[in-house]
């Protein structure tokens, strides 16, 4: 669309990170062709329809480096649960969804990321091509990829890792048809990676495999990396050596690699991991949940240079919250009280996500050139007032209530509060109803999982 932005507080996002009091914007198609002072835009362009955004900041679109919008269906069923859900609960769980149930959670993820102010999702799991259509239709910028393994996954959560390459087969094929099927529709806004689910279920073969899609098709690629203890023992004893020292013996690192966790790394990992240019997807709300909070090297991540980007993981798609655990979560590693800074965390959740997708000319941060991917939050909420340091305001207190206007490729998916692209009462029932029917199905083909606590007839 072809618009103007005018009388907002404008949080660039840029390398200079500049806040434009009484700022504008001109949006001409899926563009950003100008920011400055609201003056001057209106001057520039005054033909152009204006929309006003006096009390409000405009921001760029969050980038939610690392989600499962699936996994919502586990909100609340499994975050106090003492076993390892990974495979307890998680993969089984999405092998046993219907593609309507998982079109479900699926379209209830993307609706709460419009609604915390998300534009981009970076979305890796199992049979994404049965859900991929309502992750479209939700306007959002996708990045989809169906994450591999060899291992037989769902035997894992009895103890035991057995390898097959007729399993492995299966993926790959689930892999290209999807890459075949939904890499750069609607104009690009739909993409695919090459995922790798995590080391301890890919054996080298695989490995191999999925690089030599990844040249084929040009594609970046994303990985679990160290997420778990169990993770750790079982690559060690494979293969004599760490997880991150895994993938490097076998060229799986690179600046094309966004790597979700790294939980449990060695200092000489991080090491490794800033020398090969891998980027850091850190979900501290999710890890946080799980008690996983003194997992990740952090400090010592950036201090490396490694790029650290922000993601929600599962249960969650608020980046307000990501932000704001995050830097309690970070501040607490440094124990210094305030490294790092709001601003950085702003920037964990935009630019820096832009360039783990090698994307920092078009998305992650608000100037001309730019794709139009940006939100307006309103200001006149009394938790963001007094409004003096806009950046801290927005990362300690910040709500996904403050949300009013969501634009991806210069196209509105929300609007004043309301969601365009979707209808939010149709995608609440049917959500609800699929977690339901998804449990029980999973608890009828595999009676040895339990039904959470507070599940409907769970002992």
């Amino acid at each position: 669309m072809d618009t103007l932005i005018l009388h907002g507080t404008i949080v660039t996002g840029d390398a200079r990170r500049r806040i434009i009091a009484d700022g504008g914007l001109a949006i001409q198609g899926e563009r950003i062709v100008a920011v400055g002072k609201a003056d001057e835009v209106r001057r520039q362009f005054p033909q152009l329809p204006a929309m006003d955004a006096q009390g409000k900041a405009v921001l760029p679109g969050f980038v939610n480096i690392h989600t499962h919008t699936v996994l919502t269906g586990l909100r609340g069923l499994v975050e106090d649960s003492d076993l390892a859900v990974v495979y307890t609960y998680m993969t089984p769980i999405t092998f046993v969804m219907s593609a309507d149930e998982r079109s479900a959670l699926a379209a209830l993820g993307c609706l709460e990321a419009i609604r915390s102010g998300t534009t981009t999702l970076v979305d890796p799991l199992r049979h994404v091509a049965t859900y991929a259509q309502a992750m479209a239709d939700s306007g959002l910028r996708l990045f989809l990829s169906e994450s591999c393994a060899d291992a037989l996954t769902l035997q894992i959560r009895h103890g035991s890792y057995e390898y097959s390459r007729a399993w492995g087969e299966e993926f790959l094929e689930r892999a290209i048809a999807l890459v075949e099927t939904w890499h750069m529709r609607d104009g690009g806004r739909v993409q695919c990676h090459i995922a790798a689910h995590a080391p301890d279920n890919c054996s080298p073969w695989m490995l191999e495999r999925l690089l030599e899609l990844a040249q084929k098709y040009g594609l970046r690629r994303t990985v679990h990396l160290a997420q778990s203890q169990q993770e750790v023992v079982q690559v060690r004893k494979l293969h004599g050596g760490t997880p991150v020292e895994y993938l490097r013996d076998h060229r799986f690192l690179g600046p094309d690699l966004i790597a979700a966790h790294c939980l449990f790394c060695t200092p000489e990992d991080v090491t490794i991991l800033a020398e090969s240019g891998v980027h850091l997807a850190h979900c501290p709300a999710s890890n946080s949940r799980r008690g996983w909070a003194g997992g990740a090297p952090m400090p010592l991540m950036l201090d490396s240079g490694v790029n650290v980007a922000l993601g929600t993981d599962n249960m969650s798609e608020d980046m307000f919250e990501a932000m704001r655990i995050g830097i309690i979560l970070n501040r607490g590693k440094r124990g210094n009280g305030v490294d790092p800074m709001p601003a950085d965390m702003l920037d964990w959740a935009t630019r820096n996500g832009a360039r783990a997708l090698g994307l920092e000319q078009d998305l992650g941060s608000l100037e001309p050139g730019q794709k139009a991917d940006l939100v307006i939050v309103n200001l006149r909420r009394p938790h963001l007032v007094p409004t003096i340091n806009l950046a801290s305001n927005l990362v300690h207190y910040g709500q996904a209530s403050d949300m009013e206007t969501v634009m991806v490729d210069g196209k509105l998916v929300m609007k004043d509060g309301k969601v365009l692209t979707m209808s939010e009462e149709d995608v609440l029932r049917h959500a609800q109803e699929a977690t339901l029917s998804a449990w029980r199905r999973l608890h009828q083909q595999y009676p040895d999982i339990p039904l959470p606590a507070g599940f409907p007839g769970a002992s």
